[in-house]
C-alpha cells in the first residue's frame, strides 16, 4: 500500500496503541450560492472520502496536557486543528479516561483532567484542498471521544468540529454527503464507484484568499440534494485560483485531457475519475516531468464513523 493508505482499521484491542485512519476527501462539485451577513459563504458541494490519508496515534496523559510530538514546520501548535480539536474536547469537561493510570485513584481520575501525546503522520499536503488539517481534526475528536470516554453523539462532536472549520463536520458525519449551508448540513448520496488520479500541484493555496477574491462568482443558483447527479456543476472557486496560481492552471489543463477534470475545495489538488483502476493507472504512468500525483479510491463510509 502506499503511504497514507486507510489500511487494516480492525484492531480495536487498545486504541491507545492503535493508529487512527484520517482520510481525504475530494469535493465533486462545489458552487458559491450567497454569502451571510456575518461574511461565511453559503455553499452547495458534495463531498467523497478517499481511501488515502493522514494518520494519527494517541498516547494518554494524566497531566492534562496535550502534547503533539510530530509538529507541522511553519504551523504554531496553538493553530494546529490537531491541538485545538484535543482541548475544545478537553473543555467539555465530561470525559474519563477509558483506561485508567493504575497511579491514579478513582478520586484522582474523577477530578482530573486527562491529556494526550499525539502522533501525526502526514501524507496529505497542506493548502491541498483535500481536507488533511480537517480530516485530522475530525479524527482526534473521534478517537478522544472513545478513548477518554466522553460518549459523545456524533451531532454533538460535529458542533465542536465546525467551531474548528467548516469541512470538519463532514468527516464526522462520516459518509458521500451534499452538504449546504457553510458545509454543515448533509444529505446522504451515492455516487457511482470510481479511482480518481489526483494531482498535487507544487503551490499551498490559502483558502481565505480565494474566498476573498472581488471577482468570486457568490451567486450560482442553488439546487435540491435529490436533483444532483454524478457530473453535476462546477467549482466556483476554480476561475479564481487558475487566475492566481498559474501551476494550478497548467495541472487543470493537462489532466481535462483524461476527463472531466475538477479542482477540489479551494485547490492547489485537482483530479479527475475513472470507472475503473486500470485506466486511473495509465493516466498517471503517463504523468509528464514535474508534475506529481497519485491514485485512490472513492470510498462512501469513513472508516470511524460512527
Amino acid at each position: 500500500m502506499n503511504p497514507g493508505d486507510m489500511g487494516d482499521t480492525d484492531d480495536m484491542a487498545d486504541g491507545w496503541s492503535r493508529w487512527w485512519p484520517a482520510p481525504a476527501k475530494l469535493n465533486l462539485f462545489l458552487h458559491v450560492v450567497g454569502r451571510r451577513a456575518d461574511g461565511y459563504h453559503l455553499l452547495q458541494t458534495v463531498f467523497r472520502f478517499l481511501d488515502l490519508g493522514d494518520r494519527l496515534r494517541f498516547s494518554p496523559r494524566d497531566d492534562g496536557s496535550i502534547v503533539l510530538a510530530t509538529p507541522l514546520p511553519g504551523v504554531a501548535d496553538e493553530r494546529n486543528l490537531v491541538v485545538r480539536a484535543a482541548r475544545a474536547l478537553q473543555k467539555l469537561g465530561a470525559c474519563l479516561p477509558a483506561k485508567r493510570n493504575p497511579r491514579q485513584t478513582e478520586s484522582d481520575t474523577a477530578n482530573d483532567a486527562w491529556g494526550a501525546t499525539i502522533h501525526l503522520e502526514k501524507s496529505l499536503p497542506q493548502g491541498g484542498g483535500l481536507g488533511g488539517g480537517s480530516s485530522d481534526a475530525a479524527t482526534t475528536l473521534l478517537a478522544l471521544n472513545r478513548l477518554w470516554g466522553c460518549k459523545l453523539d456524533a451531532a454533538a462532536l460535529q458542533r465542536i468540529g465546525l467551531g474548528l472549520g467548516a469541512d470538519v463536520p463532514i468527516f464526522i458525519h462520516g459518509h458521500t454527503a451534499f452538504a449546504e449551508g457553510v458545509g454543515e448540513r448533509f444529505t446522504d448520496v451515492a455516487p457511482p464507484p470510481a479511482w480518481y488520479l489526483v494531482l498535487v500541484p507544487p503551490v499551498a493555496v490559502p483558502t481565505a484568499t480565494i474566498f476573498a477574491a472581488p471577482e468570486l462568482v457568490r451567486n450560482t443558483p442553488p439546487i435540491a440534494a435529490a436533483d444532483w447527479f454524478p457530473g453535476f456543476g462546477r467549482n466556483d472557486l476554480e476561475a479564481v485560483a487558475r487566475a492566481r496560481f498559474p501551476e494550478i492552471a497548467a495541472h487543470l489543463d493537462w489532466l481535462r485531457r483524461w476527463g472531466d477534470a475538477r479542482l477540489s475545495g479551494s485547490g492547489a489538488c485537482c483530479f479527475v475519475g475513472f470507472d475503473s483502476e486500470a485506466p486511473a493507472r495509465t493516466a498517471h504512468a503517463a504523468l509528464p516531468p514535474g508534475m506529481r500525483g497519485f491514485i485512490a479510491r472513492g470510498i462512501d463510509r469513513h472508516p470511524l464513523a460512527m
